[in-house]
């Protein structure tokens, strides 16, 4: 029976590298409760997708010595290859580059734009390039970026503003009279608190400092920066318009929820909302905010070498154990952690143990004691065959409420609880036990007929969290009647019907083999990256060694031969300090005076100081060999003198 309407979207990924699992672990999450919600019989539409603008993706492109588009397009194929293997069911997969998009974040800019909600002017503030945002200097942290604590660079720029100032008021009022737009609790009283209240600033929406981006559809030296652009994808996936919307999203707006992470609840809580408000659009009905899957006590970071990729872990356990121990270890307001060997203790326990146990010897004893098929009498003589009943509807119960209010652990937990409430069935009843004896076969047959229809509901409660699992499941108790209004009473397995052939689900892993293996592996994976290296011929330094090296960046505002010397020039260089900085470079033989004056160059800052043709020295530009006798000078532009380069 139809129920409604659902809609659900993840945030969509940044394609500046492949996704490592705690990234993953949204993705799976929200599976899981579209899944839930189909399997109660609403109308889902389940959406996620890749974020792939901006000045980090342009960097990296340069790096890799590609155009932007051929970057994002093999890190998206990545991602969406990510959420295929995890088995998602997502019903679309929406790019910032699709053509339908971009033309539609351009006729949001200029909706927005014409009514006077976004409106020119200069930003002047401190500015975080890994998060591409603008801070003032009472919102840093210690000197450094609030959300990622890097360091951040004061810098000056032409940008159009957003004006949230406008409706501070309007969005206050709204998130204190709906007490579960923003989920759970405490991320609204963080909002609330920190940001809203204390006075909303107008938000930067455009850059001019790159180009990767989608154009400002009145001024070609802006490009639409990321929160306009991102976070209406959710809805120009739907044929969002502002001339005239189509029928997916007048079918499907307002979302029911956006699942994204806490780290970036404040763009979803305060800058969407107010996109929409500015809009005249309804706002999503609910925001939650989930926490991090942490790498034992660290955030997962491929700068810490503690990052795990969710596609080796399909590789060395199955997709459905990785699901499992993704969704049954992470808190619902606090951050979870993984390691290797939490991974294989609860497959071991839950899944080789409790589960795959339970169905394989219940399948197992229907086969040798009856032929696989059950002569049901419907024997009861103890108050366990009704306690197992109450035990699986209140399973039931237990997952719809968790489930209800994304406490998707807790509904985890009650099923592999009824799993060993099934276990424990077992060896009350002691089916082998009253096998040996002729005159209790009708009560063998009612209590393996009471584990069999115990382990249809498994089936049915694990579909949403471990799907091929819940198939496999069905296949071996040879029973189809999977569905979520088979649960409204025990006794659904038809009688007299054959069960199939036990198959073990999840064979025990041997500990301390799979470490000593994922070790090898981690070895073998360093050995390469030194090997490589020593092919290079290059001498590899510690991150200590590389902080040494002070980098800025520096603008040449004189630049003159040197008399003495046919190699080298004189550049006076402007470095942010207020002071001029001379710097002799080798590099005459390629460039003319004039072919550098006013280009901004990266120096080595803090270089000991050297008379070179009578010349001090007080540094060193980067220019790289580009061939067999070309040098080319690593230019950059927008970049304020004196920032750092890390």
């Amino acid at each position: 029976m139809q129920k409604g309407k659902f809609y659900i979207t993840t945030a969509i990924a940044y394609t500046s590298r492949k996704p490592h699992i705690g990234n993953s672990y949204e993705i799976v999450l929200t599976d899981a409760i579209a899944r839930y919600k189909r399997l109660q019989g609403y109308d889902v539409f389940f959406l996620t997708g890749t974020d792939e603008h901006g000045q980090k993706i342009d960097e990296y492109a340069k790096a890799a010595g590609v155009s932007p588009k051929e970057y994002v397009d093999k890190v998206a194929g990545e991602i969406r290859a990510i959420c295929d293997r995890l088995n998602t069911t997502y019903d679309k997969f929406i790019r910032t580059t699709d053509d339908y998009h971009e033309k539609a974040v351009q006729k949001i800019f200029q909706k927005l734009y014409d009514q006077g909600d976004i409106y020119k002017s200069e930003y002047e503030g401190m500015y975080c390039t890994p998060c591409e945002s603008f801070w003032t200097p009472s919102q840093l942290v210690d000197g450094k970026c609030p959300t990622c604590g890097q360091d951040c660079h004061p810098a000056k720029e032409e940008a159009y503003f957003l004006r949230l100032s406008k409706y501070q008021k309007q969005l206050e009022d709204y998130i204190e009279q709906n007490d579960t737009f923003i989920y759970p609790e405490s991320r609204k009283k963080e909002m609330l608190n920190n940001f809203i209240k204390p006075g909303l600033q107008d938000l930067c929406v455009s850059r001019t400092s790159f180009k990767w981006g989608i154009p400002v559809p009145f001024d070609g030296d802006h490009v639409i920066y990321v929160w306009i652009d991102a976070l209406s994808n959710y809805i120009t996936a739907l044929g969002f318009d502002p001339d005239g919307s189509g029928e997916l999203y007048k079918k499907y707006w307002p979302a029911d929820v956006h699942i994204i992470g806490k780290d970036i609840v404040r763009f979803h809580t305060i800058y969407w909302p107010i996109i929409l408000m500015a809009l005249g659009e309804p706002l999503p009905k609910q925001v939650y905010g989930h926490p991090w899957l942490l790498f034992g006590e660290d955030k997962m970071s491929k700068s810490k070498g503690n990052v795990i990729y969710a596609d080796d872990l399909c590789d060395l356990l199955g997709v459905d154990a990785v699901r499992y121990y993704l969704l049954a270890e992470m808190p619902h307001a606090n951050d979870g952690s993984i390691s290797y060997g939490t991974i294989i203790e609860r497959f071991n326990s839950d899944l080789a143990n409790t589960l795959g146990n339970l169905v394989n010897r219940t399948i197992a004893m229907t086969q040798k004691y009856f032929g696989g098929v059950l002569p049901v009498n419907d024997v009861c003589d103890s108050a366990f065959d009704p306690a197992l009943k109450d035990a699986a509807l209140a399973a039931v119960r237990k997952v719809d409420e968790n489930m209800a209010t994304y406490h998707i652990a807790d509904a985890v937990d009650a099923v592999m609880s009824f799993a060993k409430a099934c276990n424990k069935y077992i060896d009350q009843t002691m089916p082998w036990a009253l096998a040996k004896d002729e005159a209790q076969k009708g009560r063998l047959s009612t209590v393996l007929y009471n584990l069999t229809e115990s382990i249809r509901f498994l089936a049915v409660l694990l579909s949403a969290f471990m799907p091929e699992t819940a198939q496999k499941i069905g296949e071996q108790i040879n029973c189809d009647n999977l569905t979520y209004d088979s649960l409204a009473s025990f006794g659904a397995y038809p009688l007299h019907h054959p069960v199939g052939t036990p198959v073990p689900l999840f064979a025990r892993i041997d500990a301390e083999k799979m470490m000593a293996e994922i070790e090898e592996k981690q070895k073998a994976a360093a050995a390469k990256e030194k090997t490589f290296a020593e092919i290079e011929g290059i001498a590899q330094i510690t991150i200590d060694d590389f902080a040494k090296v002070d980098l800025r960046v520096a603008e040449i505002k004189d630049c003159v031969p040197v008399k003495r010397a046919k190699k080298l020039l004189q550049l006076t260089l402007d470095d942010g300090s207020g002071k001029p900085r001379t710097v002799a470079s080798g590099i005459a033989k390629w460039y003319k005076p004039e072919d550098l004056i006013g280009k901004q160059v990266i120096v080595v800052s803090n270089l000991k100081p050297a008379v070179l043709c009578g010349v001090e020295s007080q540094g060193m530009i980067l220019a790289a060999d580009a061939g067999e006798d070309d040098v080319k000078v690593i230019f950059v532009e927008g970049v304020p003198n004196g920032s750092k380069v890390r």
